[in-house]
């Protein structure tokens, strides 16, 4: 008897992806999987036996792809503090691309749900502590004053990452005219405007020189 496919297994996957912002974890469904890919559900099992083992392959998968971006970006030559901006850029392309993923993600995981629980506990501290240890490299250097290292890091966030994944989602719900959508891809989502904002918190975060008062 000829084996099933193996690209089968990454055409579900894809189909996995198209749906999982529509759904999230609880309502995606083995059946709306094997239909969208044109497969038969047996196959589905075939491949992943389960729709959480099925999940648990679907987030890890986009996830390590972001975060080999990240860690190429943090691995180039040159100051910490342009490290740390590439890095920062990388995560802001990839909060943009899959916003509506993302956010899915994090509502999944505070309502409970167990997979959501999981990845992230799983992998929240690997990017994390890359973010970290640029950020301690970058004030080492003299780029970036003293702080406690969670506010210089959920600041870093609130300018480049949580735009991208709420702000999207309050232009379409609470503000939906036409004109807001319009202008969210531009001044928002944009590369030039992540890279205003990454600028802006950066430099935010720079050491302050003292104004001379001339008398």
């Amino acid at each position: 008897m000829p084996r099933p496919s193996r690209s089968l297994d990454r055409a579900l996957l894809a189909s996995g992806r198209a749906l999982f912002p529509r759904t999230g974890c609880a309502g995606l469904s083995v059946r709306a999987v094997a239909e969208h890919c044109g497969a038969n559900p047996a196959m589905f099992h075939y491949h992943f036996r389960t729709k959480d083992n099925f999940l648990r392959t679907l987030l890890q998968q986009m996830y390590e792809e972001m975060y080999a971006a990240l860690s190429g970006a943090a691995a180039q030559h040159g100051p910490a503090i342009e490290r740390l901006r590439g890095a920062l850029l990388v995560l802001g392309r990839f909060a943009r691309d899959h916003r509506e993923a993302l956010g899915r993600i994090w509502m999944d995981a505070l309502a409970g749900e167990p997979v959501a629980v999981e990845f992230m506990r799983a992998n929240a501290p690997r990017h994390l502590g890359l973010l970290l240890e640029l950020l301690d490299e970058a004030e080492r250097d003299g780029a970036l004053r003293p702080l406690p290292r969670l506010q210089r890091f959920v600041t870093l966030m609130g300018a480049v990452v949580l735009p991208l994944v709420f702000a999207s989602g309050l232009v379409r719900a609470a503000l939906g005219v036409r004109a807001y959508r319009r202008e969210f891809v531009p001044q928002v989502a944009s590369d030039a405007a992540l890279q205003e904002r990454i600028d802006l918190a950066l430099a935010a975060l720079a050491p302050t020189v003292p104004v001379e008062v001339r008398t």
